[in-house]
C-alpha cells in the first residue's frame, strides 16, 4: 500500500461515524469541529444532542482507524498514521 492522504472532510466523517457507532446513533446526529493548538496538538469537539465532548489526538487516530477498516476496507493496524496541519487543506492525515 502506498501513501494515502485523508482529507479534512474524511477525518470529520470518520469521527462522526465512530462516535455514532459507539453511541448507537446516526452519523448525522454528530457535529465535529477539528482544532490544532501549538501547545496541545490536534483535538476536536464533538456535539451530540447539545452535549460537547473533547476528543484528543488518540481519539482522532482511533476514529480514522475505524473508518479505514469499515469504509476503506484497509487493515487499520498495518499502517502508520500522521496528522498534519496544512495551510491550505486544514487538518489532514497520511496513511503510510
Amino acid at each position: 500500500m502506498g501513501k494515502i492522504k485523508i482529507t479534512e472532510q474524511d477525518i470529520v466523517n470518520a469521527l462522526c461515524l465512530h462516535i455514532a457507532h459507539k453511541r448507537q446513533i446516526t452519523p448525522q446526529e454528530v457535529e465535529i469541529e477539528l482544532m490544532y493548538d501549538d501547545d496541545y496538538g490536534f483535538s476536536a469537539e464533538a456535539y451530540v444532542n447539545d452535549r460537547k465532548q473533547i476528543l484528543i489526538t488518540a481519539n482522532i487516530i482511533e476514529a480514522i482507524r475505524f473508518w479505514l477498516d469499515t469504509v476503506m476496507k484497509v487493515d487499520p493496524f498495518s499502517a502508520a498514521l500522521d496528522l498534519v496541519l496544512d495551510d491550505e487543506e486544514g487538518v489532514i492525515a497520511y496513511v503510510k
